[in-house]
């Protein structure tokens, strides 16, 4: 069967990589000249589904708890299993009650548990929580080393391009915020790339706060990413000086020594949302669509790929699967 996939960010290459390795004929298109400056490009990439509980549906942790399998199965050594670390200023530890009231799947931590975990933070917290079965990834590198293997499994990437092939068999849009459908609708999130060899971090942190909670996720050559904003707007301008301001402030009250670190990169990018705030795999025919995925890319991607490979190549059990889920 040959498969034409419109958009090379997470939703596009995980469905290529699945159905790649069932033994589909696959053809990615991209209008983007490289990978580079896609909303993926920016995400977080934790693999968190009982902490995104705080905020999303129960069918966020049914779809999400497999992800760091599929990404461990499908790039080796890319998945750090470490947790996730969740703290609050002591003056917001109210926050951390109800975090707890909303999520699953966590152990309580006080002073010195959060000293061993993170030896940076000894003596600046009192109580944590943390969610032991997470994991996270670098988006870019699983990004670039997706590809990398999708051309040696045959699979055929072209940028630069968004038209149709000839003798397609299934067309499937992957675009995210740029299927401008009038149910689906953009929240822009804002980040930052700090640099600092002050502070060293094993594992995603999140410091919950009531205006602007805040996560930093740890990279290689002390790079930390800063963030997101989520604001209901499909503006993709530059970040605001207000965000800015407002993830550097949160990023020092986690650790003061963010606030000497060299601010090397700002980004903003487009997460496409439906109404329910769930992704969905759609069927028109020969036409496919995987979108709304939301802020939850990397977490939820593999299990929507699996489901639309399903359908694609005739699972006949697949499609209830896939409606079930979001019910």
């Amino acid at each position: 069967m040959k498969v034409l996939i419109r958009g090379a960010g997470v939703a596009g290459l995980t469905l290529a990589h699945e159905l790649a390795t069932r033994g589909a004929d696959v053809t990615v298109v991209e209008k983007r000249m490289e990978i580079a400056g896609n909303a993926s490009w920016l995400a977080g990439g934790m693999l968190a589904p009982w902490c995104e509980l705080e905020s999303a549906e129960e069918a966020v942790l049914k779809l999400g708890r497999g992800s760091a399998d599929w990404w461990d199965a499908a790039l080796p050594g890319q998945v750090s299993r470490c947790g996730t670390l969740v703290l609050a200023p002591a003056r917001d530890v109210s926050e951390l009650d109800r975090f707890c009231r909303r999520t699953s799947g966590f152990r309580h931590l006080g002073a010195d548990e959060i000293a061993a975990l993170e030896q940076v933070f000894a003596g600046r917290f009192g109580r944590g929580l943390f969610f032991a079965e997470e994991a996270h990834l670098d988006p870019r590198n699983a990004l670039l080393s997706l590809s990398d293997k999708l051309r040696g499994m045959g699979a055929r990437l072209e940028f630069g391009r968004n038209s149709a092939h000839a003798n397609t068999d299934i067309e499937v849009d992957c675009t995210g915020i740029a299927d401008r459908r009038p149910e689906l609708r953009g929240v822009r999130g804002e980040m930052l790339m700090l640099r600092t060899a002050e502070v060293s971090l094993a594992r995603p942190v999140r410091l919950l706060h009531p205006r602007i909670p805040v996560y930093v996720v740890p990279r290689e050559e002390n790079l930390f990413m800063v963030g997101a904003t989520m604001i209901e707007s499909d503006t993709a301008g530059p970040i605001t000086a207000r965000s800015t301001m407002e993830l550097l402030s949160a990023a020092y009250a986690l650790h003061p020594a963010f606030g000497e670190a060299e601010l090397v990169e700002t980004g903003v990018g487009l997460r496409p949302v439906f109404a329910d705030s769930l992704p969905r795999v759609e069927r028109d025919g020969r036409n496919f669509r995987i979108n709304g995925l939301y802020r939850h890319g990397f977490l939820l991607a593999p299990a929507m790929a699996r489901q639309a490979a399903d359908i694609i190549l005739g699972n006949p059990a697949a499609k209830e699967f896939a409606l079930e889920a979001h019910r």
